[in-house]
C-alpha cells in the first residue's frame, strides 16, 4: 500500500548514528545552552529552525556531507548501520542549507562548500538511469539495500533530492563562479534523471527499478500521497519528460482520484492512499511541498492549499476531539505522521494507526498551515523540556499515555522542520522552486492553473 508504511516497519529495527563534525562551524556549540524562554516568536523559530538543521550540519555523515538515516544519542542501544544516509532526508536537509544560509546561521561560503561537497558525492555514487537509491552507503557511495528487492532506482526520494537542488540553483544562480559551477553541477544531475525509464511502457510512473530485479517492486504512483513532486518533475524534465497523460490515467486514476470525504467539515479533496476517510499522516502534507508552492497550485482535481491545510486542520481536530482518550491529546498537543513508537516505526494518522504517539515534526512541519495551532504545539513540546529534546532539537516522537520516548531521530522528520517554518515565515523555498522555468512549464502541461 504505502511504502513508508510496509518496509519500514520491518527495516527500522536496525539503528544509526553519526559522530562525525565539521570543523567550520559547531552549531551544537551555538545551542548547547538550551533558553528557558524567548523574547519574541521569531527568536523562538530561529532557535528551533538553527537546531533542528543541525542534524545536517554537525549530524551529517563525514564523507558525504549528507544526513544519516537515523542519529541514536542512547548508547546503550545498537549502532550497527551508522554510515547508512538517505537520500530523501538528505533532500530535505539541503533545502535546510538553503535557510540557514539565509537565516545567518552559516556562512554563504560555508554553505557552498558543503553544497559541493554533497553534489560532488551525488554524482559519484550509485545512480539507476540517473536516479539514486533510497540508502547510500556514506564511505563508498554505493546503494544500501532498502529490502531484497529494493536495491537500485528509487524515484520519489530521488525528487525529494531534485527538488532541493533546483531550489539551490535558483538561490545561487547569479552568483559568484564557484556559485555558478555548482548550478552546472546540479543541472548535468537533473539533466540525467531518467524519468521516462521509470515508465515501463505504461502510461503511469514507477516508484522503483533494480538492475538485478528489475520492476518486480511493482509500485505505480497512483492516487494521493506523498509522491506529487515526482509527476511535476516528470513533466518539466528537458531532457528525459513524461507525458501529461500518465498525471491524467495513472496518478489521478483518470479522475477517481477526487473525493467528498469531509473529516470535520474539512473537505480533503483527494483520496488519500488507505486513509480515504479521515487522511493520512501528514508527511503527504509536507514532502512535495518543501519547494512546490500549494498556495499558487490547482488543477482539475483540487486547490492544493486546501488539500493541504485541510489535511493539516483534520489532523489537529482528530486530536483535539481526541477519541481513543489518549493522555496528553489537545489543542497543545497534537501532530500525526510516520515515526518511531512504542510498537516500533509506525505511520500515525487519525483512525486505527493512531497509536497515542505524537511527533513533533507533524505539528512543526505543518506551520504554513496551520501557524497558530503549530505555534502552541511548538511551545508546548519546549516546556516538556530535556524529557523530549536533545542536540538536535525534539526526538523523534513521544507518548503521554505510555511515558514514553527514546532519543532517536530520523532525518524524514528532523530535517522538514527548519524549511517547512521557513515556507511559514518567508516563502524562500517555495518561491526558489517556482521561480524555475521547467517547473512552470512543467505545471502548464499538466494542467496546472498557477496563480501569481
Amino acid at each position: 500500500m504505502w511504502k513508508y508504511f510496509c518496509g519500514l516497519c520491518a527495516l527500522f529495527l536496525l539503528s544509526c548514528t553519526s559522530t562525525s563534525k565539521e570543523k567550520t562551524l559547531s552549531i551544537t556549540e551555538q545551542t548547547a545552552s538550551r533558553p528557558d524562554s524567548f523574547a519574541s516568536d521569531s527568536v523562538m523559530l530561529d532557535y528551533i529552525q538553527k537546531v533542528h538543521f543541525n542534524y545536517m550540519w554537525d549530524g551529517a555523515e563525514q564523507t558525504s556531507g549528507l544526513a544519516p538515516e537515523r542519529i541514536h544519542l542512547d548508547r546503550n542501544y545498537p549502532q550497527n548501520d551508522s554510515s547508512v544516509v538517505t537520500t530523501g532526508g538528505s533532500g530535505f536537509g539541503i533545502a535546510g542549507i538553503l535557510v540557514a544560509i539565509d537565516r545567518k546561521f552559516i556562512s554563504r561560503e560555508e554553505g557552498v562548500a558543503r553544497l559541493h561537497k554533497i553534489v560532488d558525492y551525488l554524482t559519484r555514487a550509485d545512480r539507476f538511469h540517473g536516479v539514486w537509491p533510497h540508502w547510500l552507503d556514506g564511505p563508498t557511495g554505493k546503494v544500501k539495500p532498502f529490502g531484497t528487492k529494493d536495491d537500485g532506482g528509487d524515484l520519489v526520494e530521488s525528487c525529494f533530492v531534485m527538488q532541493s537542488l533546483l531550489c539551490v540553483r535558483q538561490y545561487f544562480e547569479n552568483g559568484n563562479q564557484e556559485e555558478q559551477q555548482l548550478c552546472t553541477k546540479i543541472n548535468k544531475l537533473w539533466h540525467e534523471m531518467e524519468f521516462d525509464w521509470y515508465q515501463n511502457g505504461k502510461d503511469v510512473i514507477y516508484w522503483h527499478w533494480s538492475p538485478y530485479y528489475g520492476w518486480e517492486m511493482n509500485f505505480p504512483l497512483e492516487g494521493y500521497n506523498e509522491a506529487l513532486i515526482v509527476y511535476v518533475l516528470a513533466a518539466s524534465s528537458p531532457t528525459h519528460p513524461v507525458p501529461a497523460s500518465a498525471y491524467h490515467n495513472g496518478w489521478a486514476r483518470g479522475g477517481d482520484i477526487k473525493t467528498s470525504a469531509t473529516p470535520y467539515g474539512l473537505p480533503l479533496e483527494l483520496k488519500h492512499n488507505g486513509a480515504e476517510e479521515l487522511g493520512g499522516p501528514l508527511f503527504w502534507a509536507h514532502y512535495s511541498y518543501i519547494g512546490l508552492d500549494p498556495r499558487k497550485i490547482k488543477d482539475r482535481y483540487a486547490d492544493y492549499w486546501n488539500v493541504v491545510r485541510n489535511h493539516a486542520l483534520s489532523d489537529y481536530r482528530y486530536c483535539v476531539e481526541n477519541p481513543k482518550k489518549y493522555k496528553g491529546y489537545g489543542e497543545n498537543c497534537w501532530g500525526l505522521t510516520a515515526s518511531y513508537s512504542v510498537k516500533g516505526y509506525a505511520a500515525h494518522c487519525p483512525g486505527e494507526n493512531d497509536l497515542g504517539v505524537i511527533t513533533p515534526t507533524a505539528a512543526l512541519s505543518s506551520f504554513p498551515y496551520t501557524p497558530e495551532e503549530s505555534m502552541r504545539a511548538l511551545k508546548y513540546f519546549y516546556s516538556k523540556g530535556d524529557s523530549i529534546w536533545g542536540t538536535y532539537g525534539f526526538y523523534d516522537a513521544f507518548s503521554e499515555t505510555d511515558n514514553w520516548t527514546v532519543p532517536h531521530y530520523l532525518a524524514i522528520d528532523q530535517c522538514t522542520i527548519a524549511p517547512m517554518i521557513e515556507n511559514y515565515r518567508s516563502g524562500l523555498l517555495w518561491n526558489l522552486f517556482m521561480s524555475c522555468p521547467e517547473i512552470q512549464a512543467g505545471l502548464k502541461n499538466l494542467g496546472f492553473e498557477v496563480k501569481k
